[in-house]
């Protein structure tokens, strides 16, 4: 792709993502989440591949489906209210506009549409759509919490966090892995959203840095599972470091993973809901299973050897700068919890 088209493509992504979080205007934030859209449609189909057309299909459809919900939401609360102010809306725009963010972040019950994209994209294109495009959706909550009925978001977080996890306990591919992991952790984060923003601030940072670490490291030749064994004989260490980020993104206690789910806990647990704490708790159990396969078969089956010829056939590992940093803090960052809680 031409560079300078690639450029105006990440610059009108970013813009857009910045026009709704700043936006306390119903048009000014659709307009942002459409232009958001159209902005990533080629980054998805990029590769001219039957599957990146098909996954760009699909993406456009749900994204203007959901952000029609919005503006029909909107529409519905300027009539009744006589304004387009974000912050006052009444209780059946909420609703709709409860079930259109739910699409776009790909939550329980409507999650079928996110395995199928990001099977169909690059690796790169699979982390800025489970990452950053998961921004403006978020604004949007924050700025409507007060008004969402807790009880539904509780049960949608509860939803994702259970059918997240099993249904990627039959996958064998490395992205619909990743999205059924992000599935899961999007139930955690409706759940924080309706106990504290300052916590679903810093579960969603946390989630954006593990994810990203998980990433870029597999964004080589690694499609299925036993595809990442492949990465051994040319670095032993970033597949190492790589697994144990996937540790933490399962939530193993050590590591900086286990930081935002310890702390929703702690706040599920405190509100009197011990009952939904556990569930979730045990709802995280098949993810951590799906990441210990994945560690499995590609750290303890995988003889370390390194190859004797001279032309390796497997593509070079083309190191990104700030993989080394990111890795480093999805697994030591745990102490930092109360100062990281305090300021978020």
């Amino acid at each position: 792709m031409n560079p300078l088209i690639w450029f105006t493509l990440v610059t009108s992504l970013l813009t857009s993502t910045i026009i709704t979080m700043s936006s306390n205007h119903w048009l000014l934030a659709w307009f942002g989440l459409e232009l958001n859209t159209l902005s990533i449609l080629p980054m998805i189909m990029k590769s001219h591949h039957p599957r990146a057309t098909e996954a760009a299909t699909k993406y456009f459809l749900i994204q203007v489906t959901a952000a029609t919900m919005i503006l029909l939401a909107s529409t519905m609360n300027a009539w009744q209210t006589g304004q387009w102010t974000i912050t006052h809306t009444t209780p059946m725009a909420t609703m709709l506009t409860t079930m259109a963010i739910m699409l776009k972040l790909g939550t329980a019950p409507m999650y079928m549409w996110y395995p199928h994209v990001l099977q169909g994209v690059t690796m790169n294109t699979a982390l800025l759509i489970s990452t950053w495009q998961k921004f403006a959706p978020l604004t949007l909550l924050y700025m409507t919490h007060n008004h969402l009925n807790s009880t539904t978001l509780l049960t949608i977080g509860f939803t994702s966090a259970i059918l997240g996890g099993w249904a990627g306990l039959n996958q064998t591919q490395t992205r619909t892995i990743m999205a059924f992991s992000s599935i899961a952790h999007m139930g955690w984060l409706i759940t924080a959203i309706t106990l504290s923003p300052n916590l679903t601030t810093l579960t969603m940072l946390t989630y954006t840095m593990i994810t990203t670490a998980t990433f870029l490291p597999l964004s080589t030749t690694t499609k299925t599972m036993t595809d990442v064994g492949t990465m051994w004989p040319l670095s032993p260490t970033t597949l190492t470091t790589t697994m144990i980020t996937l540790m933490s993104l399962g939530g193993l206690p050590p590591l900086t993973g286990f930081m935002p789910k310890w702390l929703i806990l702690k706040e599920l647990s405190s509100t009197g809901l011990t009952a939904l704490a556990t569930m979730l708790l045990m709802a995280s159990l098949p993810s951590l299973y799906f990441y210990i396969r994945l560690a499995y078969l590609t750290m303890l089956t995988t003889p370390p050897t390194t190859t004797s010829s001279e032309h390796k056939w497997r593509f070079n590992m083309n190191h990104v700068k700030h993989t080394t940093p990111m890795i480093s803090a999805s697994m030591l960052l745990l102490p930092m919890t109360t100062i990281l809680y305090s300021t978020t």
